[in-house]
């Protein structure tokens, strides 16, 4: 199963007590990184997460120093959006004004944006980074690869570049030639915003650390038993009702046509596409509870704040639900720019396998309807996935062999796989038995177990070209503030983000903890709670 009653959560004191003292130790060994003393070189360009493509050390390096101009191209507003989101990173810690300017430099005006890289093999995503004692040159052919190579450069730099305040330097990178694209298309996370809902500023915060460690998706879980997420105009209930509860009972709330738009809009910004999902036929609690007509006997539930899971389902073949899945995937496909609609399809227990069958067929044609690709659970291997689908994969060892066989057989017919297995890659397993929040029923997930395995041969039978690639849930029975999420998002995100963008080659657990160790000093500097795995040397 996805999603298991969870256990009695830890008292809320207890967990935020707990929580913040491990920011609190975070930040003082942040600290001490800090202000101790300087290490003589500067970070090596194979230190950065996710492991680049190919790396050719040498040379001197180059210092950023209060004569730096960053330079962008004169005919790339996109660009100079991204030369000026740089400057707006760099200026605060190292107190350099880091003038942008679009006039063709000599080649050692400092850093340089470049766009129209002539190698094919980087593609949209793709990026070259060149340090010489003179300047740092960024080199992509479309502007989001410009962007990752920004992320690059900023690991490359001390953890407090991070600080908005300005810190000692110097501000060195090590010279050479860093060459990188993605291996896999699609590199996520999910948030779960329906058990515990999130405002958009956090939401906001959630992309900014998928995209520093070059993720390109957002699944938003925006529907569920305990509530209901997004402002739908045809049917108003659902948000102004079934999004006013919770897990637990709190408030819980809803995001508006503008307000999921900005979120939409903050993404792409950072070159992220937001994924919406709309659980269906079961997990709909939320749904039926706002209107009676959605239920065969005509009779609304009670809202509910439990965490269970199976016990409900959408009345299929019945008219009223027919309409009602066309609307809200229709309002959600135009509010959506990305290219795919998740409509969820998981954990059906309370609808008959042929209903199953016939709604997800209905469903699946909405979506195509509306100029969507369809993505569901893996569930939906045991229907018929619609040509072009993607299947989202959540099993795991325990994962029965007939179930595996259906998904292994769709890939094999044509349907791509987004890999998520449950005791790899979901961020609400606990660390181990004595962390404090987090379920345990996919097992217990350290980090090591996290990174350590291969999504082009995770699954035997699938062929590599199946895989579009990984996504890491967080599902949030057992988590209501920014604290607790990033708690058991650090440190497992990054090696998730490292499995989708880099080349088989490079994985390999003992150099890969020693890279990990290093952002632990980053994440104090950016006020992030991270879990201090005994498996990882971190830095001071």
């Amino acid at each position: 199963m996805r999603r298991r009653p969870s256990p009695a959560r830890p008292p809320r004191l207890l967990s935020a007590l707990l929580l913040v003292a491990a920011a609190l130790a975070g930040a003082a060994q942040a600290r001490a990184a800090d202000d101790g003393p300087r290490p003589a070189a500067p970070v090596p360009l194979t230190h950065v997460i996710p492991a680049p493509a190919s790396v050719r050390p040498g040379g001197d390096p180059y210092e950023i120093t209060a004569r730096t101009r960053i330079q962008a191209p004169h005919d790339s507003p996109e660009a100079r959006r991204i030369a000026d989101g740089l400057a707006a990173l760099l200026r605060p810690s190292t107190g350099h004004p880091l003038p942008v300017t679009t006039a063709a430099g000599r080649g050692d005006d400092g850093i340089r944006l470049l766009l129209g890289d002539p190698d094919a093999a980087l593609g949209a995503e793709g990026y070259r980074l060149t340090v010489t004692r003179r300047s740092v040159t960024l080199s992509a052919r479309e502007p989001a690869g410009l962007f990752h190579a920004v992320q690059t450069l900023r690991q490359l730099l001390p953890p407090r570049v991070e600080r908005d305040h300005r810190q000692p330097g110097p501000w060195t990178v090590a010279g050479g030639t860093l060459t990188d694209a993605p291996r896999y298309a699609h590199r996520g996370a999910m948030l779960d915003v329906a058990r515990h809902f999130f405002p958009v500023d956090e939401v906001k915060r959630t992309v900014d650390q998928l995209a520093l460690y070059k993720m390109n998706r957002l699944h938003l879980h925006l529907s569920d038993d305990q509530g209901w997420r997004l402002a739908v105009d045809s049917w108003p209930r659902l948000a102004a009702y079934g999004g006013g509860t919770e897990v637990g009972g709190g408030p819980g709330g809803s995001y508006g046509k503008d307000d999921y738009r900005e979120i939409v809009r903050y993404a792409a910004s950072r070159y992220v596409t937001v994924v919406p999902e709309i659980d269906m036929p079961g997990h709909t609690n939320a749904a039926l509870a706002s209107y009676a007509r959605l239920n065969c006997d005509g009779v609304a539930p009670p809202r509910y704040t439990g965490t269970a899971v199976g016990f409900s389902s959408l009345c299929v073949g019945k008219p009223d639900t027919d309409e009602f899945v066309d609307d809200v995937l229709g309002e959600l496909a135009e509010l959506t720019p990305g290219p795919a609609l998740h409509i969820g399809g998981d954990e059906a227990h309370s609808t008959a396998h042929a209903d199953y069958a016939a709604f997800m067929e209905k469903a699946q044609r909405a979506v195509a309807r509306h100029g969507k690709r369809v993505i569901g659970w893996h569930q939906l291997a045991g229907a018929r996935p619609a040509p072009g689908a993607l299947l989202q994969y959540w099993g795991y060892d325990r994962t029965g062999a007939a179930e595996r066989a259906q998904v292994v057989a769709a890939a094999r017919a044509g349907a791509g796989l987004v890999l998520s297995p449950a005791d790899r890659a979901y961020l609400d397993m606990k660390y181990t038995k004595d962390t404090p929040l987090g379920l345990d029923w996919a097992g217990l997930v350290e980090v090591r177990r996290s990174y350590d395995w291969d999504p082009g041969s995770y699954l035997p039978g699938v062929p590599e070209s199946a895989v579009a690639g990984v996504e890491a849930p967080l599902w949030t029975e057992t988590v209501s503030t920014r604290a607790q999420r990033e708690y058991l998002t650090f440190p497992r995100l990054p090696g998730i983000a490292e499995l989708g963008w880099s080349p088989r080659s490079t994985h390999g657990w003992d150099g890969y903890r020693v890279r990990l160790a290093a952002q632990g000093a980053r994440w104090g500097a950016m006020g992030i709670a991270y879990y201090r795995s005994p498996q990882v040397p971190w830095v001071g």
